[in-house]
């Protein structure tokens, strides 16, 4: 998308705002599909947890993804969506039994991350298929806060807890149908998902009925020109031959499942802020826009940097700006970032707005979430409305009563 396409939409709903480009996210998935296409049985798994707006769903089902859940309640908006039961895997953390329960009832496949829920639920139900999460002890990325596989990570089962596991598969008599691990986000080295993978097939060796083996996601992707991303290409000539190899030993056609969300829609995301207030100190400018991390936490949650460009202005003259949202705290998008002159009133642009951006939103300091937009084939399409404060008291219980003085109460 150019900037004048992005300008005329904030001009048509107003900043700020989302915008999801559909044609650079079905280029993605095809980029990851062909990456292992000498993989007879492959499936992608959207990770609904990224950009889990419907219509986002219903594209990633209209280009044959499956879905990654993490939630009762993004099963049921995959199942909203089109996706068939079969097609969803569900994949929580640290909930209770009633929503694996339910999750299962619901017919999706369900993943399980420890032993204590594992032996639960296969008492209860041996005969559902489960597959279950590693912990392969790797540290495959570079952000701890996103890096999920390490030693201290609460997620997965350890590989060094195999022989309970084993003892409880075989004590239940459970039907294990898969094997999982994930690594987390941002993999920066190929060579150390490969070794994690290893550790899955050796784990998977202990599961005779396996239909599939996921080996999660975490690709990383470019957040500015030169930036370093994760060689697809390259990782699926390597695993897919190392995937056919174990196939061939385990004696039978398995499928191999990843579970992509940064990937495919992080790039395709566009968040657009308009400018309130340049001001300057003795040392800064700042250009204050009207948002903040209400509406993009990653900058300061994760420390993440995304790209900011003046799309009102993409030829000016460049100067140095710190870009902050109007939050009454510290709330700052980049320090000291070289951007085209910025004027009170241009409209800014932050790349790589699709994943984790939206979907982390909030109402802090009673502010309305911004809508989004989805560019498909040429044309600007609302799939989210900007909040009104009815939506800011939409759930609120005003108990004015219990403040109204003993005179007023008499009154009545």
């Amino acid at each position: 998308m150019n900037s004048l396409n992005l300008l005329k939409i904030a001009e048509q709903f107003g900043a700020p705002l989302y915008i999801y480009d559909a044609e650079k996210i079905s280029s993605q998935f095809q980029r990851l599909t062909n990456a292992f296409k000498g993989v007879s049985n492959l499936r992608l798994n959207y990770a609904a947890k990224a950009l889990s707006n419907i219509s986002i769903l219903r594209l990633m089902d209209h280009l044959g993804s499956g879905l990654d859940t993490v939630s009762i309640q993004e099963v049921k908006l995959g199942l909203m969506a089109g996706f068939k039961p079969e097609s969803i895997i569900y994949t929580p953390n640290g909930v209770s039994l009633e929503e694996i329960e339910e999750a299962s009832a619901l017919g999706v496949q369900i993943n399980i991350d420890n032993l204590s829920v594992l032996e639960q639920f296969g008492s209860k139900h041996p005969d559902v298929p489960v597959c279950i999460r590693i912990n392969p002890h790797v540290m495959a990325g570079g952000n701890s806060n996103i890096s999920v596989g390490h030693i201290d990570s609460k997620f997965g089962i350890s590989i060094h807890q195999i022989p309970h596991l084993l003892r409880i598969v075989d004590l239940t008599q459970m039907n294990i149908n898969g094997i999982h691990m994930h690594t987390g986000s941002d993999i920066l080295d190929i060579d150390v998902f490969l070794y994690a993978s290893e550790i899955l097939f050796e784990t998977a060796k202990n599961f005779k009925d396996l239909d599939f083996i996921d080996f999660g996601s975490g690709f990383k992707v470019p957040y500015k020109a030169g930036d370093i991303e994760t060689n697809i290409e390259e990782l699926g000539k390597k695993l897919t031959t190392r995937f056919n190899e174990f196939c061939a030993e385990y004696g039978k056609e398995l499928t191999l499942a990843f579970e992509p969300g940064k990937f495919l829609v992080s790039e395709a995301g566009h968040f657009l802020a308009k400018v309130n207030v340049v001001k300057q100190t003795t040392s800064t400018v700042f250009a204050s826009v009207d948002s903040g991390f209400n509406h993009l936490i990653r900058p300061m949650l994760y420390g993440a940097s995304h790209e900011i460009s003046n799309i009102s202005n993409p030829k000016g003259r460049e100067r140095y700006y710190s870009v902050v949202g109007y939050i009454c705290e510290t709330d700052t998008f980049g320090s000291n970032r070289r951007i085209s002159e910025i004027s009170e009133g241009d409209v800014l642009c932050f790349k790589n707005a699709g994943a984790y951006c939206f979907t982390m939103a909030s109402n802090y300091n009673s502010r309305f979430r911004p809508p989004e937009v989805l560019w498909h084939n040429g044309k600007a399409h609302l799939i989210r409305e900007r909040e009104t404060f009815d939506d800011i008291l939409r759930n609120q219980v005003d108990v004015k009563e219990l403040f109204e003085s003993p005179e007023k109460i008499a009154a009545k």
